[in-house]
């Protein structure tokens, strides 16, 4: 199903859930106008059909020892595809990298890496980043606080 073909009941199951994925399948039906069979129904389609990838808890980082968050762009030394797919598969081990983006400016990769310090950053920066495939540029742009997350 393309994404113009769902209807009003499935974006409303899809905001629902991504507000409380941990809702019952008949609060769920509530809230959107259906039985729960039905709503079951849905939610497995949607889940089938790759509209809903996953469910997972929001876990607060500061309290888990890692509130330091650093944007850090990545210029690389070649973008031909074998390059590329080497910085793709390589950026997936940096368990520090909380997102990688290609992005379509003068640089060619955005990372958000998040980290206990600013002394564990620079670790990571030193020793993990910059030693990604063809790396040849970083700037990091450090967060001071976070306004919205989510």
């Amino acid at each position: 199903m393309a994404e113009d073909q769902l209807d009003r009941i499935d974006r409303n199951i899809l905001a629902a859930l991504s507000a409380n994925g941990r809702l019952s399948a008949a609060e769920l039906g509530a809230k959107v106008g259906l039985s729960k069979t039905p709503v079951q129904a849905r939610v497995k389609r949607l889940e089938r059909e790759g509209y809903i990838r996953g469910y997972a808890a929001i876990v607060d980082r500061e309290r888990m020892g890692e509130g330091h968050v650093a944007f850090v762009q990545v210029k690389l030394s070649d973008t031909r595809s074998a390059a590329l797919d080497a910085f793709n598969k390589a950026v997936l081990t940096i368990p520090e990298v909380e997102q990688c983006h290609m992005i379509a400016s003068s640089f060619d990769y955005l990372l958000k890496v998040r980290t206990k310090d600013i002394a564990a950053y620079r670790r990571v920066l030193g020793e993990r980043i910059s030693a990604l495939p063809h790396v040849a540029q970083t700037s990091t742009y450090v967060a001071m606080e976070t306004v919205k997350d989510h």
